[in-house]
């Protein structure tokens, strides 16, 4: 190939020498070819090594780019398992909150029910509370009027049962015997005691002591009133009668500083009182 080259430049050196200077052109050109040869050498060497380079970064970066991908795909997986542990507690908290919501929901209705069993209830004793309360202002009207009438006949009764009886007014006293025959002689005779009503009415007249129409002197231990009826109904004060089977304590007092109910006493006869006689 050089050979052939040569003949070229021969060729052209014989062409040129008919035109013009033929001085030092072979040596120039025989290395014009060398250095392009070496040059192309250096441009080869360069280029292959800016291509290592090149593959050297790149095999770097998709080292660099592999090793991050591998850590995001571990990330994204841990990521992802994550979701799914929080995907599974949320499923069963719902679980459990829907259980809970069916529970709530069944305690609302039966509280519901009983609220409207109540409001029932409430409605009903309203209208009773309104019929009753309408049955006590009629009998509180009632009760008014019976009240009045109460006062008005106990008035008319203590007038008349104050009628029947008539008290000693002066400051002489006598005994139980003479006590009753002024009773007689006045048309009636010493008072009978015979209900806790008439106990409380004489009681409330007289200031002192006052023989009543009680004794045991025909028989002794046996207690009559002055028409021989027996004694049913008593008000003895405490401790007495002390005297009931022995001694003379044969009549019996009225003594309201004992007082109002239970305020008999036994005594002698023959002491001094006052007297009650009831016609």
């Amino acid at each position: 190939m050089k050979s052939g080259r040569y003949n070229v430049n021969s060729e052209n050196r014989d062409t040129e020498g008919t035109t013009g200077p033929q001085t030092q052109l072979p040596q120039d050109e025989g290395k014009a070819p060398m250095c392009r040869g070496r040059r192309c050498l250096v441009l080869m060497t360069v280029c292959l090594g800016l291509i290592c380079v090149l593959l050297l970064v790149f095999i770097t970066l998709q080292h660099i780019t592999i090793t991050a991908e591998r850590d995001l795909l571990k990330s994204y997986k841990n990521t992802v398992e994550e979701f799914n542990h929080t995907i599974i507690s949320l499923q069963d908290n719902y679980t459990d909150l829907m259980i809970d919501k069916d529970q709530l929901q069944d305690i609302f209705n039966f509280v519901s029910q009983k609220k409207l069993e109540l409001e029932t209830r409430v409605n009903d004793l309203s209208a009773e509370k309104s019929q009753l309360q309408g049955s006590f202002d009629s009998l509180s009207q009632k009760k008014m009027e019976l009240e009045s009438k109460v006062t008005f006949l106990s008035g008319e009764l203590n007038k008349k049962a104050s009628e029947r009886f008539f008290f000693s007014t002066s400051s002489e006293k006598k005994s139980w015997s003479e006590s009753r025959q002024f009773c007689r002689d006045h048309g009636g005779d010493l008072a009978i005691i015979n209900t806790e009503e008439k106990q409380k009415h004489i009681s409330s007249f007289v200031k002192e002591s006052v023989w009543i129409g009680l004794s045991d002197t025909e028989n002794e231990g046996n207690m009559k009133w002055v028409d021989n009826s027996p004694l049913n109904r008593v008000f003895w004060d405490s401790g007495e009668p002390n005297s009931f089977h022995g001694s003379n304590e044969d009549c019996v007092e009225l003594d309201p500083a004992r007082g109002s109910v239970n305020n008999w006493n036994d005594l002698s006869c023959s002491d001094t009182r006052k007297w009650v006689c009831e016609t």
